[in-house]
Order: C-alpha cells, then sequence, then structure tokens
C-alpha cells in the first residue's frame, strides 16, 4: 500500500479517530516523456528565472506573492502562510449529513480512501461508518489539502470510507444553459426498439471498460522502437461507408437493424 497522502483526525461530536487519507486513483503507470535536446539527447531541464535580470532563482530565494498592482507584490513567506492555518488542515470534522443520492455526480472531483491509523481508533471509526451506511447518508465536512480548503463527503465503503473532494459551486456551470433548447419529445413506437437494444448490450461492470487503448499503443510503440525493429506497414484503408453520403436517417429503420443485429450476434455466441 501506498505511503499515506495525509493524516489527521475524523471527528463527528465527541467521537474522534486518528485516521489516514490516500488517493484512489494513481496515473503513474501512465506513459511519461521527457523533453531531450533532438541534437545532443540530453534531457532539457527547467528552472525560474528572474524576469528583470534573467538570471536563474535559488531555491531559499522563491517566495510567494500576491499582486496589487504592476510588478508590485505583497510577499508571504511560508510562516505567514502557516499562520493562517484552518482546524480543518488536520481535523475532518462531519457536521452535516445528507442522503447518500442526493450529491449530483457533477460535484464530485476526486477520491480518496479514508482508514484508521492507530488500533485503539478502529472502534470508532467503524460506528461513525456502520451508523452512515445504515441511514444510507454520507456526512460533509471540510478539508484543507494543498493550502486550500475543500468541502468534501464521506461515503461508507466496505471496511473503509471513501471520501470525495467536491468543486466549488462556481465551478459547476447550470445545465439548463445548455438543455434549455431541447424541447423534442421522444417517439413512443421507437421507444421499445432502443429499449431492446439497451437490453442486448446490458452486461456486469467491468474495469475493462474504461481501459486504455491509446496507452496500450503508445506501450507497443515503445517495445517496438526497443527492439529496433522497423515500423510496420501501415493497414490499408477500408472502402469508403456507402451511407456516410447522406445524413438522412430514417431512424426506424436504423432501430430495426440495430435489433436484428444484436440478436443474430447473441445467437451466434
Amino acid at each position: 500500500m501506498p505511503r499515506p497522502y495525509w493524516k489527521g483526525y475524523l471527528k463527528l461530536s465527541l467521537v474522534t479517530c486518528p485516521v489516514a487519507m490516500s488517493p484512489a486513483t494513481s496515473d503513474s503507470e501512465k506513459v511519461r516523456f521527457h523533453t531531450l535536446n533532438r541534437e545532443t539527447g540530453n534531457r532539457v531541464v527547467s528552472q525560474y528565472v528572474d524576469s528583470v535580470t534573467g538570471k536563474p532563482v535559488k531555491d531559499e530565494n522563491e517566495a510567494k506573492g500576491y499582486a496589487r498592482g504592476e510588478n508590485d507584490y505583497v510577499i508571504l513567506t511560508d510562516d505567514d502562510l502557516d499562520s493562517v492555518a484552518l482546524d480543518t488542515v488536520k481535523t475532518i470534522d462531519i457536521d452535516k449529513f445528507v442522503p447518500a443520492e442526493s450529491i449530483e455526480w457533477v460535484y464530485l472531483e476526486k477520491p480518496h480512501y479514508l482508514m484508521p491509523d492507530d488500533p485503539v481508533g478502529h472502534e470508532a471509526f467503524a460506528v461513525i461508518r456502520d451508523a452512515m451506511a445504515s441511514d444510507k447518508v454520507v456526512g460533509v465536512s471540510k478539508l484543507v489539502i494543498g493550502r486550500r480548503e475543500r468541502a468534501v463527503f464521506l461515503e461508507p465503503r466496505g471496511e473503509g470510507i471513501v471520501l470525495w473532494t467536491l468543486r466549488f459551486g462556481d465551478e459547476v456551470r447550470p445545465e439548463e444553459s445548455y438543455f434549455e433548447g431541447i424541447d423534442e419529445e421522444a417517439d413512443p413506437e421507437l421507444i421499445p426498439l432502443v429499449q431492446q437494444l439497451i437490453k442486448q448490450k446490458t452486461s456486469r461492470w467491468s474495469s475493462d471498460m474504461v481501459s486504455d487503448p491509446i496507452q496500450e499503443s503508445l506501450l507497443k510503440t515503445i517495445a517496438e522502437k526497443k527492439r529496433a525493429l522497423k515500423p510496420a506497414k501501415k493497414a490499408a484503408k477500408g472502402k469508403p461507408d456507402a451511407t456516410q453520403g447522406s445524413n438522412v436517417v430514417n431512424i426506424m429503420d436504423a432501430l430495426k437493424k440495430s435489433v436484428a443485429a444484436e440478436l443474430k450476434s447473441s445467437k451466434a455466441r
């Protein structure tokens, strides 16, 4: 298990327990590239440079600055930033609960796994977790991550808790402005045909459904280059689809053909 991203306390009224949090997702397995000098093959290094003198800035001289005018900044040190630290830097204090299904998906940002960080706190952690699960609610709280206080919600999941960071309200665009122009009513005769298609294509969820073909292709290309093989010839392009010449589609005919094709395919299996 990777090292915890954050350690602190989970609190509900007078019940408190030490917890640790780790990101539930990772992109460490993704293909990553370095920027190189094509002529020498050496890596290119980035560094901070003074915009006026053009000289590199040493790490110890880097500082945070808040612009109050053109080329005029208020400089804040690490001590200044630490002095305004909130209680939510180290404590997840659950002050509200809402029905689990009431939080809209568009507010969900990033999931983290939350688990007890000390055997002494296991019982308190389990009580909070199981009580939420029994009442089918999630806890709403706040937590400082990367010097920003974020709204979060806590969802019981198996033996642990999943903590989701939430987007701020002003980050979410209202759907009405995008959907208000859609006023077409579905033809009731077409709905059963679509339902047949849905039934034919329904299966249990699997992580294979979200595989990354580009990642796989990159790994294949890299492996081929490692073996110093000549690149494979490109596959011949197929004949153009005869239906591409027109955008006019009879949806009833298309649905009937789709259902028939799915039924034929399922029988063949």
